[in-house]
């Protein structure tokens, strides 16, 4: 990886800029970071060293360019036309374009954008629902060949599945806030945006956690060394097809807690087998039961990203699927939230046998009521 700054400088216009890591490090130094100013890197990828060869080659990775100020700023409209031709010249080059002005980006491309160029990756950033729902209908209407986005450092929960179902979308990055003044970064924002991401089979990484990390309703402060570090630790990025989600670690709930926990929901607990599905019980007897409930698990479930998962589990017709609902095993989504067992892994035997095991001690539980 590879920073080029061609401009230095920039002015906040969102909820995510209010702690910027360059004012921050401006003010620590006398700077003012409003100020914009052309940078002796304007011309970097041109550079070449003393054999005559250039400094930034392919193989140092991708070149983030613009990373203390906003490639897409009003400041530096005079400059983006060099740096454009730069682009189109090191055609061998990779660049990654992170911008909050994406709504600007149709007044600052080349003459020859087209479609877009091969070698640019643009994302746009969205740091709460509000800025998701400005930013990205318009990402997703320009001519973007590589299109990413960034949820760093994310304030709030984020519901984008409509816009990652489009199948635009190549990548998406999490993160939490850094400095003194972070605000607070919930695990659970990470969970969801990570199971839409599984859902549209899209990649997603978890790149820090931030100073002020929630797990589980517990505050966390760590140092910002450690940011990165625990948040590869955790295993909580995806990669389809991979199963990268087998090496996350996690405890399966106190059972007569989750009960409790079940009985207490207004959702969960509304759910009772029926007469037709006790006479079903009846004739088929439990034990048929019970192994349809493991066809179910294993043929609807265990996969890494289930077909249809959240909508293929009906809530009438058989009371394995009335038991599903009622404790929480009828998705991935809901095995994560209630049962810890995370989402995008193929489920083990264990996993399988305990979802099973937990959806016949509901069907006990009600058959033995009736």
């Amino acid at each position: 990886m590879t920073i080029w700054n061609p401009w230095h400088g920039c002015h906040k216009i969102s909820p995510g800029c209010a702690n910027c890591y360059v004012y921050r490090r401006d003010e620590s130094i006398g700077k003012d970071a409003s100020v914009v100013t052309k940078t002796g890197d304007y011309e970097l990828p041109l550079k070449k060293n003393r054999h005559k060869e250039y400094k930034l080659t392919s193989d140092e990775g991708t070149v983030y360019t613009c990373m203390t100020s906003d490639f897409f700023l009003e400041d530096a409209d005079e400059w983006r036309k060099g740096c454009w031709d730069i682009i189109r010249f090191r055609q061998d080059l990779s660049f990654h374009i992170i911008t909050k002005r994406i709504d600007r980006f149709e007044k600052c491309i080349p003459y020859d954008w087209e479609e877009g160029w091969d070698n640019v990756t643009i994302s746009s950033t969205c740091e709460n629902q509000d800025r998701t729902d400005y930013r990205l209908p318009i990402l997703m209407n320009l001519p973007i060949k590589h299109k990413q986005v960034i949820c760093e450092p994310i304030l709030g929960e984020i519901n984008m599945e409509k816009y990652l179902a489009s199948g635009q979308i190549e990548h998406v990055t999490c993160g939490g806030e850094s400095g003194p003044n972070a605000r607070r970064c919930d695990f659970r924002w990470i969970q969801e945006i990570r199971r839409e991401c599984i859902r549209c089979e899209i990649p997603f990484t978890f790149k820090q956690t931030g100073s002020v990390f929630q797990k589980d309703g517990k505050i966390y402060h760590i140092e910002r060394k450690d940011q990165i570090f625990q948040a590869q630790k955790s295993g909580y990025s995806y990669m389809p097809g991979m199963n990268t989600a087998a090496s996350i670690t996690y405890r399966l709930p106190d059972r007569e807690e989750l009960f409790d926990r079940l009985s207490r929901s207004s959702f969960r607990s509304h759910f009772h087998l029926s007469d037709k599905e006790i006479d079903i019980i009846k004739q088929k007897g439990i034990d048929i039961i019970r192994s349809h409930a493991k066809v179910f698990v294993e043929k609807r479930l265990s996969a890494e990203n289930p077909d249809n998962d959240g909508k293929q589990t009906p809530m009438k017709g058989h009371p394995v699927f009335i038991a599903q609902h009622a404790v929480a095993c009828c998705c991935r989504s809901c095995l994560e939230k209630w049962h810890h067992i995370p989402a995008g892994k193929t489920l083990t035997a264990e996993e399988q046998s305990y979802i099973v095991d937990i959806i016949m001690d509901w069907i006990y539980k009600e058959y033995g009521r009736e």
